[in-house]
């Protein structure tokens, strides 16, 4: 099958219980979107049976529809390819689960990822929220991998597969489970038919839990302030009535657990400036004097399995060993880094693009000799990853980045095979790959010696 309806198929995305999700190319324009297309696990068909789920996909497709928010997802078609409807949505190719580096098997500790990024994320969460239960839907399978993250950095929630709306039954067999083991809260376990709104909000506790720990919150409630120790008991406070086993303990609305978590994040906040408004802060650095590292300059290609060994990550793509950097902010908007012999642009390429036309916009900093350079490449997964650096605890969040900060993702001249390359979390500080289309920003280097 090499179309759906008029649709060209690029890749698969992944499969659920309903369907599966296709990267596909639009007819004329080739602009690339997600098409969900309905093929039943034959599993669930047994279940709940094959017109129950036909009404559940098209009921998804109408609630997506139905809504206008930036923090959600938007349908721009639907239709039937032999006679198995489909819709067509906005295609983005990062989510949260994958960034926080979250795997199927959940119980598995994932990234801690910065504070202010996690809040970030969890302010969109809950303002998509707020929006979905103001037009009386409840989402039940609010998780990582169903927010999706746009190149501007901002929140997307999806799949809508389980959602439902106030006082309407799913009908499905006794014991059946709605949601996902971890993220569903207990009611919804129990019951999913009686869960409300408030399912929604633990699920979405669970989730800045999950962030800020890097782990999932078991049966026993452990403090978050045990995994990290930048969180204090208003964090313990925040986190413990968003998960609170019983629904009338937790927050009455999503609008009232985002002003509680801005008021948390504002005390973090102000503790932070006191502690990096101390005299004389020391901030870690080459105290042992300079250690020159000699980084791989040419690109290569490596597959998953043994890349880990190639590119010097652990099991959860970040490096095996950080590089202590000197850097020096040189004239024409470079940086250069005499522990790696590089010369860096300081902030890079404006806008996200596709692996393609960051080649060409090498190409095009040559032609123009930016910086009085002409010798500009596509970096080395080994040479971007001289620029990670382990999250940030206590007053490491007080130094001042030395790189442009909206360059938050950035690609290699590595790839992975014929149609996908590897790329840098700068933010959140690992490896991954993703295909050619993806849009990533882009970082010019060469070396201090010109040649």
């Amino acid at each position: 099958m090499n179309k759906i309806d008029r649709f060209e198929i690029c890749g698969l995305l992944g499969i659920g219980g309903m369907g599966k999700v296709f990267k596909v190319k639009l007819p004329v324009i080739g602009k690339i979107a997600a098409l969900k297309l309905l093929e039943p696990n034959p599993f669930l068909v047994s279940l709940i049976g094959a017109e129950k789920i036909k009404k559940l996909f098209i009921s998804e497709a109408v609630t997506m529809a139905n809504l206008r928010h930036p923090n959600i997802v938007e349908i721009w078609d639907f239709g039937e390819s032999d006679g198995r409807p489909y819709y067509v949505m906005d295609y983005f190719c990062n989510n949260l689960g994958s960034m926080i580096g979250e795997s199927y098997q959940a119980e598995i500790p994932s990234r801690i990822i910065r504070i202010d990024k996690a809040v970030h994320y969890t302010r969109q969460i809950l303002e998509g929220l707020s929006c979905l239960h103001h037009a009386g839907i409840i989402h039940r399978d609010i998780k990582p991998f169903n927010m999706l993250v746009t190149e501007q950095d901002s929140i997307k929630i999806s799949d809508f597969g389980l959602s439902r709306l106030r006082g309407e039954s799913f009908e499905g067999p006794p014991g059946l489970k709605v949601g996902s083991p971890w993220y569903a809260a207990p009611e919804q376990e129990r019951d999913p038919d009686k869960a409300d709104f408030s399912a929604d909000l633990y699920a979405a506790g669970i989730t800045i839990y999950r962030m800020l720990t890097g782990r999932l919150s078991a049966e026993r409630y452990e403090p978050p302030g045990k995994y990290n120790p930048d969180l204090d008991e208003s964090w313990d406070f925040f986190i413990s009535k968003a998960t609170a086993r019983k629904p009338e303990a937790r927050f009455e609305s999503a609008k009232a657990m985002r002003e509680n978590l801005e008021e948390v994040y504002d005390g973090w906040k102000r503790k932070n400036d006191m502690i990096c408004g101390l005299p004389e802060k020391t901030f870690p650095g080459n105290k042992g004097g300079l250690k020159r590292v000699k980084l791989r300059s040419s690109g290569i290609k490596t597959g998953v399995r043994k890349s880990s060994e190639i590119l010097g990550v652990d099991i959860l793509w970040r490096p095996s060993s950080y590089v202590e950097n000197d850097f020096t902010v040189a004239a024409e908007g470079t940086v250069a880094d005499r522990a790696t012999g590089l010369l860096w642009q300081q902030s890079g390429s404006e806008y996200p693009m596709t692996w393609e036309k960051a080649r060409a916009y090498i190409d095009k900093l040559n032609e123009s000799g930016s910086g009085g350079r002409t010798d500009w490449r596509l970096p080395t997964i080994d040479e971007l990853m001289s620029l990670l650096v382990r999250t940030p605890h206590g007053d490491e969040y007080c130094i001042e980045p030395v790189f442009d900060r909206n360059q938050k993702w950035l690609w290699s001249s590595d790839r992975r095979s014929f149609t996908s390359a590897w790329y840098v979390s700068v933010e959140m500080g690992f490896v991954s790959w993703q295909d050619f289309t993806a849009y990533y920003h882009v970082k010019g280097v060469c070396s201090l010696t010109a040649p």
